[in-house]
């Protein structure tokens, strides 16, 4: 016996408001609330269940009864709400539901910001990413004879999408995708030896790929076949089937050049395609700008207003549904940032060792470095003094080595990452100095000379990390954020000591709900 789910459907449903996470919130007629995609604030529409809890369900719009006058047709009308959920919006008012997500997760914290929410954007909203990570799907004939395609994931359901592509990716990365695909079409391959593709291009244009097997297959590309692709280089990777995620196990064959090279703020970094790099970098750079204009010991001033305390958390993400279900309708504002251990684990892998490499502290004995401006004579007019910085959470240090400064130590957990940033050190020349560790566990090299600058992932600093900048304060404390909720929930507990300077968000990902936002902290007298 086929046991076959049951699709619950719901008719005639209103929608909200835009919720964190990027979904949209409405209210079932038995009272529940209903969290769905592909619908905007003000619609009625026609809705299928994906998840059905007590308290709320998740869902997706199958029919639009009465539109939003911000309602605009996708690009992709089959495959967006896989990459780009939001292509359904008008840009200007993406640009509006983003500051107001900003907004709602800091009042959520009650935390007041200094000043009307921003978010900048360069107006690129397609073709701006840089690295694309593809699937495969395979569908036989009746003759047996499977075509092999390139595909997305379906949200809210189970499947695969076919596509060629995507539209927020750069073009040389799609042209590459689709002539891997053309080249494996002729091998004896198919979908269920292949778990990915991963696609990588530089501002040049010039693309590197490494294509992920589940099983080892030799001589599968030959080096000729691999130089006629566009690319200047790719790799074939042997990956544990046992995993979902797209790690290596084995690389199998490397052709040609598979190192990328880019520039930001005329530094040069180096970095792998599996290796972590911001995949806009036009508006990263103008993060980068607005972030380094802090990086001084006398930066200026600027009108500082904040106020507020932690808010409760909850443990999970479906406990945070629940919460704002059974909130009231202006307190629907999204998550409110818990972190728990597994949550943390799953943003950002984690190294054995319970110390930092090296655990020296104290390296200089100097708290202030004492900087004169070529041409000068060294006189007190021509002094400034700078403090030290300290870059945790540091990548490959694309923002250290670009904005700390000649005396920049790097805190990263990521081997990779820090084996990437060491040769970027060496090719800058700089003094900066490179610490493999976990941020919670490099707490040492926070002290009160020291300008930090925190990048975190979604889960956001950990509470280690909270208690001792809290404990030490640094003059300033510099926070880049992909998820502001739990940026709110941390600027919360730092206000105990701080203040806030200044606050930027910023549109790394246009079409999609995922948001970058900056909140410069200075300590309070």
């Amino acid at each position: 016996m086929i046991y076959v789910k049951k699709v619950r459907r719901h008719q005639g449903v209103t929608l909200e408001k835009i919720v964190g996470g990027g979904q949209t919130i409405g209210q079932l007629a038995d009272g529940r609330k209903c969290f769905v995609w592909s619908g905007l604030p003000g619609e009625v529409v026609n809705i299928r269940e994906t998840k059905r809890k007590s308290k709320y369900v998740e869902g997706i719009v199958e029919e639009v009864i009465k539109p939003s006058p911000d309602r605009v047709e996708p690009v992709e009308s089959d495959s967006y709400l896989s990459t780009s959920p939001w292509q359904i919006i008008k840009f200007e008012t993406e640009q509006a539901y983003k500051a107001q997500l900003i907004d709602q997760a800091f009042e959520l914290h009650k935390v007041k910001l200094p000043h009307k929410t921003t978010v900048f954007s360069d107006n690129q909203q397609l073709a701006y990413r840089n690295k694309l990570e593809l699937s495969w799907y395979g569908m036989a004939d009746e003759n047996g004879n499977e075509a092999l395609d390139l595909a997305f994931f379906r949200r809210g359901g189970r499947g695969k999408i076919i596509v060629e592509g995507s539209a927020l990716a750069r073009p040389e990365i799609n042209r590459l995708a689709i002539a891997i695909r053309d080249l494996l079409r002729t091998k004896p391959v198919t979908a269920r030896n292949l778990k990915t593709l991963l696609i990588r291009c530089n501002q040049s244009g010039e693309a590197v790929w490494q294509l992920y097997l589940k099983d080892k297959i030799d001589g599968l590309i030959s080096p000729s076949e691999a130089a006629q692709l566009p690319a200047i280089g790719g790799q074939i990777i042997f990956s544990d089937p046992r995993s979902p995620a797209s790690v290596i196990t084995e690389r199998l064959a490397s052709f040609g050049q598979t190192t990328l090279h880019d520039q930001l703020l005329g530094k040069d970094f180096s970095y792998a395609c599996e290796g972590f790099f911001q995949v806009n970098l036009p508006v990263y750079e103008h993060a980068l700008k607005g972030m380094g204009e802090w990086v001084s010991a006398n930066s200026s001033e600027t009108t500082s207003f904040s106020e507020g305390s932690a808010f409760p958390a909850e443990a999970s993400q479906e406990r945070q549904l629940d919460q704002i279900a059974a909130s009231r309708p202006e307190e629907l504002d999204g998550d409110n940032g818990e972190v728990t251990n597994s949550t943390r684990a799953t943003e950002r892998p984690s190294r054995p060792e319970d110390s930092a490499l090296p655990a020296e502290v104290n390296q200089d004995d100097s708290s202030w470095r004492l900087t004169v401006s070529e041409g000068s004579d060294g006189s007190d007019g021509a002094r400034a003094y700078e403090y030290k910085t300290l870059d945790l959470y540091s990548g490959v240090g694309s923002i250290g080595l670009t904005i700390g400064g000649d005396n920049c130590t790097l805190v990263e957990v990521n081997e990779h990452a820090v084996r990437e940033m060491k040769n970027n050190i060496a090719a800058q020349n700089s003094n900066a100095q490179a610490v493999l560790a976990a941020s919670e566990k490099a707490l040492d090299y926070i002290n009160s000379d020291t300008i930090v600058i925190v990048d975190p992932p979604r889960a956001g600093l950990h509470s280690d990390v909270v208690e001792k900048l809290l404990e030490t304060s640094p003059p300033r404390i510099i926070y880049l954020s992909c998820n502001p909720v739990t940026q709110a929930r941390d600027v919360a507990l730092l206000n105990q000591k701080y203040h806030i300077k200044h606050t930027k968000g910023y549109n790394f990902f246009p079409r999609t709900p995922h948001i970058e936002h900056l909140v410069v902290l200075d300590k309070s007298n």
